[in-house]
């Protein structure tokens, strides 16, 4: 719970950062506060059995590792002895304090958690996860949220998890309250120096509200609102107010308030209202109790062994997270490592991309091949886009299970700009060469289609001039059909020569047919008689030489080839047909 009202308080100093802003960073995690928010996600049976709490803890860790953030798990030891009213009436359950006066806290000692209980076994079988996943885990002597704001206020990590209010008055500097996961993923996060800066509250004024408004280790007094603590606060100021208490209690709040109120403030409790010097004296001692568990809280040392053993992160055991998503989920091993692997492997890159960044501020600049660690990408296949997030799609090396997966562009750039550059030029020039085989194509296209044009314009000459040759020889001159007229033509070919054709008459005027002489290497023309009735039209294609070698090319059928022209040539291809039927049967 922490101290009432206090984060409403400090609402103002709330910033919501990116998830991004866990980057690189190690944070503390108050184990307890993240089980109590998982398992208030949904409290059913169902959910208990089916481990649904452990299912989301599973996936923070994961989104976290990928960032390459260290995390230590921080697990609440013993009760304080001045916590354990509050324990018992949070129990609703005075067995186990049945012993204790709770009036006397000097004679009061702490008291050990009960391992046996059901919330008991949740920590544990987050720790065995953790553990796994290569998390460490640190057993507080009291209270995990005192012991992760000591690490924090010594340095020894950038921040912690928790929901206890109550943080702050052990030291903390930077808290994060709440995580959020999926599309614009972010944490809650709150920073002291903002508090000190905007509402001038330091750790002793936190301390001094505590007392005022109520607490894990006070009642408060009654009828005080946070506002009118705040400002009595405020009026003694932060480095006086704990001096001021220690010597008179809150008799400095008189001050600043009515009669009415004053009586009120004078209280630490229901039987406050009794007169007597022994009372004042208890009132007081319960105030010094109050501040010495903020200001010196049984933790662990900055320099203990303890300390130090957690700080070395164990390696992640991924045989070990298979045999435990089986046991705890049911997922197969693979499932397992399609969660986990791409998730290691891009906190590797990021801890190669420190590396040269670290490098780089120290002012050794070196090639990739000349860092001794080997860096995890051997190449990039693809550009990807995850949702608006530029990405690229890379090959990993030295990962059993796991070949290909998708980082961020700016990741890549960071740790390997050389496989960037490796990967455009290959690019590049795939490009070129698609594109130079698509000219080459497109020119062959071309070419072919020029070709078939020439040979069909070839073919119709061809047989536009059979078809003049047929029409002549079936309708002459009238001149040359006269009775006194004697024509004759004379017809050969030969698979080597053009036909030739010779044209002969018996008068002498200009009115003749001209004739055309056939090759003198002819060996014998054929006369034809064109005042005898004509033959029957025959038509034959006339063979055409390709070759020298006297090897003549197969007669083309119009009828055959048609399926195999354009529109164009098939329409010219009907026209001439009709053409020559129409002579036919002329």
């Amino acid at each position: 719970m922490g101290v009432k009202n206090l984060w409403e308080i400090i609402e103002s100093c709330k910033k919501t950062l990116p998830l991004h802003h866990l980057q690189n960073k190690r944070v503390c995690i108050d184990l307890s506060c993240w089980i109590v928010q998982l398992q208030n996600v949904n409290k059913s049976r169902s959910a208990m059995q089916d481990k649904v709490y452990l299912r989301g803890l599973f996936h923070r860790l994961r989104a976290l590792i990928a960032l390459n953030c260290t995390l230590i798990f921080v697990t609440d030891g013993s009760i304080p002895a001045i916590k354990l009213a509050t324990y018992r009436q949070r129990l609703n359950s005075g067995l186990e304090v049945t012993t204790q006066d709770e009036t006397n806290m000097k004679e009061a000692c702490s008291l050990p958690r009960n391992m046996g209980s059901e919330f008991s076994r949740m920590i544990k079988e987050a720790k065995i996860l953790g553990l796994a996943l290569g998390i460490s885990c640190l057993d507080s002597l009291e209270e995990a949220e005192a012991q992760c704001a000591l690490l924090n206020s010594e340095s020894l990590c950038d921040g912690c998890f928790s929901s206890d209010s109550d943080v702050f008055l052990f030291g903390a500097r930077t808290v994060y309250r709440d995580i959020c996961l999926g599309d614009g993923g972010h944490v809650v996060c709150y920073e002291m120096a903002d508090i000190e800066r905007k509402l001038g509250f330091g750790r002793n004024s936190l301390i001094t509200l505590a007392l005022l408004l109520g607490s894990d280790y006070s009642q408060g007094v009654r009828g005080l609102g946070p506002e009118s603590a705040c400002q009595i606060v405020k009026s003694v100021g932060d480095h006086n107010v704990l001096q001021q208490i220690a010597s008179g209690g809150l008799s400095f709040a008189k001050k600043t308030k009515a009669s009415k109120k004053q009586t009120q403030l004078k209280s630490f409790g229901p039987e406050s209202n009794v007169n007597g010097s022994d009372k004042i004296s208890e009132r007081q001692n319960q105030f010094l109790q109050v501040i010495d568990a903020y200001l010196k809280p049984k933790c662990h040392s900055a320099d203990s062994d303890t300390v130090y053993r957690v700080l070395a992160q164990p390696p992640f055991q991924c045989a070990k997270l298979q045999q435990l998503c089986a046991r705890f989920f049911g997922w197969s091993s693979e499932i397992t490592d399609e969660y986990i692997l791409p998730k290691i492997a891009e906190r590797d890159l990021r801890r190669f991309s420190n590396l040269r960044s670290t490098s780089s501020k120290l002012g050794v600049n070196l090639t990739l091949h000349e860092i001794p660690v080997k860096c995890p990408v051997s190449g990039i296949i693809k550009h990807r886009k995850v949702q608006g997030r530029k990405c690229f799609e890379v090959l990993w090396e030295g990962f059993d299970g796991l070949e290909t997966s998708i980082v961020p562009a700016d990741l890549v750039e960071s740790a390997c700009p050389e496989k960037i550059a490796e990967f455009e030029e290959k690019r590049a020039l795939r490009k070129k060469q698609n594109q130079r085989t698509l000219k080459t194509k497109k020119a062959e296209n071309i070419t072919t289609v020029a070709e078939v044009d020439l040979g069909l314009k070839n073919l119709l000459l061809d047989i536009e001039s059979e078809s003049n040759t047929v029409f002549n020889d079936s309708f002459p001159s009238e001149a040359s059909t006269s009775e006194d007229s004697t024509t004759a033509v004379a017809v050969h070919c030969t698979n080597q020569d053009p036909l030739i054709v010779e044209s002969r008459s018996d008068r002498g005027h200009d009115a003749t047919v001209p004739s055309f002489h056939a090759s003198p290497s002819l060996p014998k023309i054929d006369i034809i008689d064109l005042l005898s009735p004509s033959p029957p039209p025959q038509f034959r294609m006339v063979p055409r030489c390709q070759e020298a070698s006297d090897k003549c090319i197969d007669v083309i059928d119009l009828s055959d080839s048609e399926t195999e022209m354009s529109a164009e040539h098939a329409r010219k291809a009907r026209e001439l047909r009709s053409f020559l039927a129409g002579i036919r049967h002329a």
